[in-house]
């Protein structure tokens, strides 16, 4: 452990509350759109207690403070939830936050993949002080983050944090499943500083095959027996189709995802890179192609949603981490040229997001810095791990500079 290894071992159990609890309890962490317009509103309608945990003080007071917040529903209807039963603790209340993990039910996340790591420690702790407690009710800890073996990830960082000797304990009484979650929830733009506006479509897959028992019930979650080729088909189609959008869309000029899915061209772009991994999904996974069209159509149509405005810098926010080379981006474009099929929309996705230089994005900084200083060769083999040797390398560093002189006879004329 740590240096606060268990300040004072925090187990004087006349500190914990060890009555019988009759709601299930959850720990989120994160208190984002994510957390606040997703998974707190299915877990508290599911009969759950929620416990944000979240750096944000101001975030921490107005939960704490209030009993209630709206959650809005963008479709025709209009419809407005109200969400109760939650609290919240600041992340660096460690020993709070363990006294509530020790009887917990449920931990999950949505703090970004990258931020893992952070909240490992805490979550640590609180397992710590649960083996302690001799509490052998089951734990699942489950990281909806948009990766795969997302679960997997952050169960490694948490073992990292606790003695060797407890391992085989943690892994027979705490489970990792990993899972797929997909909504759209844009940069709320409400007076209320808890208001959230989410998309009425939404999606929770869990690995069963990974779980100890039953769940306290989550209404709305589908538990599969094999989770991958749910990962894959939604990360490779939904979060690579947002971000061709995106990308596509900030070198137009465009404002929000629906401005640019407003122009037939930049559309027909994006389903044509979305059609060039749905041919490698189909061929990897066995998937029913004509089902699988229908799922990149209802994707697209949920990108149009009328109903809200969903800025490009959120969706395009990072573009050094999306175009790593297990990420959305890179990983299905080497992958569906590895079975000899087109990538030509997909490599020019990979140079469109290599424009993406919104200066208040620190990754988009970095790299417009990388560009002063180093060639096109040198930053897609340091950024997007593709050696120069490779075919798609050439092919994107040929499209990069198509686009951003077209780009900047844009500017120019803009400017004439």
């Amino acid at each position: 452990m740590n240096e606060y290894v268990l300040n004072n071992k925090i187990n004087d159990r006349d500190n914990v509350t060890n009555q019988k609890i009759k709601r299930p309890q959850a720990i989120h962490f994160g208190a984002g759109n994510i957390g606040r317009g997703f998974i707190g509103p299915m877990l508290t309608k599911s009969g759950y207690d929620v416990t944000f945990v979240t750096r944000n003080q101001k975030k921490i007071s107005h939960l704490q403070q209030r009993n209630e917040y709206p959650v809005n529903i963008a479709n025709q209807k209009k419809e407005r939830l109200v969400i109760r039963n939650f609290t919240a603790l600041s992340i660096k209340n460690k020993k709070a936050i363990a006294q509530k993990i020790a009887y917990a039910d449920l931990i999950t996340t949505s703090v970004g993949v990258s931020n893992l790591t952070d909240i490992a420690a805490e979550i640590a702790l609180g397992i710590h002080l649960r083996l302690q407690l001799h509490n052998t009710k089951p734990l699942h800890v489950i990281a909806c983050e948009n990766a795969t073996n997302n679960s997997m990830k952050l169960k490694k960082y948490i073992l990292e944090h606790l003695p060797k000797s407890l391992h085989d304990k943690v892994v027979s009484l705490v489970a990792f499943p990993n899972t797929v979650v997909d909504r759209i929830v844009p940069i709320p733009d409400h007076a209320d500083p808890l208001e959230v506006t989410v998309e009425p479509y939404y999606e929770w897959i869990i690995d069963h095959s990974a779980m100890l028992e039953e769940l306290p019930p989550i209404k709305g979650v589908q538990f599969v027996e094999s989770l991958e080729a749910f990962i894959e088909r939604k990360l490779f189609t939904v979060n690579t189709g947002h971000c061709c959008v995106a990308y596509f869309g900030y070198l137009h000029g465009y404002s929000t995802i629906q401005e640019g899915m407003s122009d037939p061209h930049l559309v027909n772009n994006v389903r044509s890179a979305m059609l060039e991994i749905g041919k490698m999904l189909i061929q990897k996974y066995d998937l029913d192609e004509q089902e699988h069209h229908h799922y990149i159509h209802k994707t697209l149509k949920r990108f149009a949603n009328p109903y809200f405005s969903d800025e490009i810098v959120r969706v395009g926010r990072s573009p050094i981490q999306k175009l790593a080379k297990n990420d959305r981006l890179v990983q299905p474009t080497l992958e569906t040229f590895n079975l000899g099929l087109d990538v030509s929309n997909l490599t020019n996705v990979l140079a469109a997001a290599l424009l993406f230089d919104h200066r208040e994005d620190p990754e988009a900084a970095e790299l417009i810095s990388a560009f002063q200083k180093n060639t096109i060769h040198e930053v897609i083999t340091k950024y997007l791990g593709i050696p120069q040797s490779h075919p798609i390398h050439q092919k994107v560093a040929k499209k990069y500079v198509e686009l951003k002189q077209k780009k900047h006879q844009q500017v120019s004329s803009i400017k004439i």
